[in-house]
C-alpha cells in the first residue's frame, strides 16, 4: 500500500475524517429527508405516493449489489480517485432526480445516486481508517458515526420543512453547492491510497453476493411491508440465504476472493459483526418507529411529532464530546454492556409513553435514549477496527459495510413485524382499545433483540480493544 502523510500522528481529528463524514452526512440525509416528501412528488409525477416507494428500494438495493465490490475498487483504482469520483455522481443524480419529469427517470437517477453512495461510505471510511493513529480511532470513528445517528432523525422534518415553504425539488438541488464543494476539499485532502498488488476481479464472488443481497433487501422490504406476500417472501429470502451461503465458502476458498472473511478470526471483529448487527438493526427501528406512535398511535400531527423526535438527535449529539473519555476510562466491555442495559431500558420506556404523558417527560427519555444510542453506536463501530491488522483493514471494511447495510434493512423489518405482533398481542390481552398499544408493544419486541445482541459482549475479554482505548 502506498504511504501517505496523513498517516503520520496528529493531535486534531484529520481534515480527512471531518470531510468523509460531511460526505456522509449528506449521503444518509438524502436517504431520509425524501420520506416526508412523497405526497408532492407524486403530484408532481401524476402517480400514487405509494408507486414511488420503488424510488427508495431502487436506491437501497444499488447499494447493497455495489458495497461488497467497494473495496476492490478503492483498492484498484485509489481512494482518492474513487471518493471523489463517488462525490460527482451522487452530485449529478441528485440534480437530475431534482429535474426529473418521471416516476421512470426519478428511478434511474436513484440508482445513479445508489451507485456514487455504494462507493462514497465504504472508501471514506477506510480512507479515514487507514490514516488515523489507533489512539485516535475513537475520535474518528465517533465523528464518522454521527451523520448515521443525526440524519434518520432530522430528515423528515427537514424534508417536510423544504417541501413546505420551498418544493421538493430543493431537497435534491441542495445538495450541488455541497457536493462541489466536497469534491474540491476531496481532491486536496483525501489521499491515493491504493494496493500496490493487482488482485483479479472476483466475478463469482460478485454474481453471488449481488444475488444474495438483492434478495434478501428484497425480501426485508417486501416481509416490512403493509401487504406482505408471503410466497414472495419466503422465496427472496430463502434464495438469499442459499446465495449468502455459497458465497461465504467461495470466499473461503478462493485464491483471490472479493472478501477475505479473514477479520471474523479477530474477537472484537467477529463480536461486532454478530451481536453488533443486532443492535444497530434494533436502533435502524427507532426513527421508523416514534413517528408512527405519535401520528398514528397518539393522533399528533406531523410538525409536533418531529419535535419530539429532534430529541433523540439532541442526545445524540450532546453526548459526543464525553464518549472518547467514557470508552477510555471503562473500556470497551465494561462500557458496552452497562450503557447496552441503559438503551435496553430507554427502549423499553418508550412502550409506557401515553398521549397524557408530560411533553417535557417524553422529551427527556428520549434525549436520554439518544445519549445511550449513540454512545453503544459509536463503541460498537470502533471496536470492530480495534485489533484488525492494517492488511486486512480494506476487507474488514468492507464487510462490516455489507453487514451494516443489511442490519438497516433489518430494523424497518423488525420494527413492522413489531406492530404486527403488538396489535395481535393486544388483541389476546384486550388491550386493543388503549391508544397506540401495538406500537408501544413493538417498542418491548425491539427492546428484546437489543437485549439478544448484548450476550455476544460477555465473551469480550476486559481488556477487548485496549490498543484504542489507552491513553497516550
Amino acid at each position: 500500500m502506498s504511504e501517505n502523510p496523513c498517516g503520520q500522528e496528529r493531535r486534531g481529528l484529520s481534515p480527512a475524517a471531518l470531510l468523509v463524514a460531511g460526505a456522509f452526512f449528506m449521503e444518509f440525509l438524502d436517504g431520509t429527508v425524501i420520506a416526508t416528501a412523497l405526497p408532492d412528488m407524486a403530484r408532481s409525477f401524476g402517480v400514487q405516493a405509494v408507486d414511488l416507494n420503488i424510488g427508495i428500494s431502487a436506491y437501497l438495493i444499488t447499494l447493497a449489489v455495489l458495497i461488497p465490490a467497494s473495496g476492490w475498487i478503492a483498492d484498484r483504482f485509489g481512494a482518492r480517485k474513487v471518493f471523489t469520483l463517488a462525490l460527482a455522481l451522487f452530485t449529478l443524480a441528485s440534480v437530475l432526480c431534482g429535474l426529473s419529469t418521471s416516476v421512470d427517470q426519478f428511478v434511474a437517477m436513484r440508482i445513479l445516486q445508489g451507485v456514487g453512495g455504494a462507493l462514497m461510505v465504504p472508501v471514506g471510511r477506510l480512507t479515514v481508517l487507514r490514516t488515523t493513529p489507533r489512539h485516535q480511532l475513537i475520535t474518528a470513528i465517533a465523528t464518522l458515526t454521527w451523520p448515521a445517528l443525526v440524519a434518520p432523525i432530522i430528515g423528515p422534518p427537514l424534508g417536510g420543512f423544504i417541501t413546505r415553504y420551498a418544493s421538493w425539488h430543493w431537497i435534491f438541488f441542495i445538495n450541488l453547492p455541497l457536493g462541489l464543494l466536497a469534491i474540491a476539499l476531496a481532491l486536496r485532502i483525501i489521499p491515493d491510497l491504493h494496493e500496490d498488488t493487482r488482485r483479479p476481479f472476483d466475478l463469482p464472488g460478485f454474481l453471488a453476493t449481488t444475488l444474495a443481497m438483492v434478495s434478501l433487501v428484497c425480501g426485508m422490504e417486501l416481509l416490512g411491508g403493509e401487504q406482505m406476500r408471503g410466497a414472495t417472501v419466503l422465496a427472496l429470502l430463502v434464495t438469499g440465504s442459499l446465495a449468502l451461503g455459497w458465497a461465504i465458502r467461495h470466499f473461503r476458498r478462493a485464491p483471490w476472493p472479493m472478501i477475505r472473511l479473514d477479520a471474523l478470526a479477530v474477537q472484537t471483529f467477529r463480536v461486532t459483526m454478530y451481536g453488533g448487527s443486532l443492535f444497530r438493526a434494533s436502533i435502524s427501528a427507532v426513527p421508523f418507529l416514534l413517528p408512527l406512535l405519535f401520528q398514528v398511535g397518539f393522533g399528533m400531527d406531523a410538525f409536533h411529532s418531529g419535535l419530539l423526535v429532534l430529541a433523540v438527535f439532541v442526545g445524540n449529539l450532546t453526548i459526543k464530546p464525553a464518549t472518547t473519555p467514557l470508552i477510555r476510562a471503562l473500556g470497551f466491555k465494561r462500557l458496552l454492556l452497562i450503557n447496552g442495559a441503559l438503551n435496553v431500558i430507554a427502549l423499553l420506556a418508550c412502550a409506557f409513553l401515553t398521549p397524557q404523558t408530560p411533553v417535557w417527560l417524553i422529551m427527556l427519555l428520549l434525549c436520554l435514549g439518544g445519549v445511550f444510542r449513540s454512545v453503544q453506536f459509536t463503541a460498537v463501530s470502533t471496536l470492530a477496527f480495534a485489533d484488525v491488522p492494517s492488511s486486512q483493514m480494506s476487507y474488514a471494511n468492507t464487510l462490516f459495510s455489507t453487514a451494516t447495510q443489511l442490519a438497516v434493512g433489518l430494523g424497518i423489518t423488525l420494527g413492522a413485524i413489531g406492530i404486527r405482533l403488538g396489535e395481535q398481542a393486544s388483541g389476546l390481552l384486550g388491550l386493543a382499545a388503549v391508544p397506540g398499544i401495538g406500537f408501544r408493544l413493538a417498542f418491548v419486541f425491539i427492546a428484546l433483540i437489543c437485549l439478544l445482541g448484548m450476550a455476544d459482549t460477555l465473551r469480550l475479554s476486559r481488556d477487548a480493544g485496549s490498543a484504542v482505548s489507552r491513553k497516550e
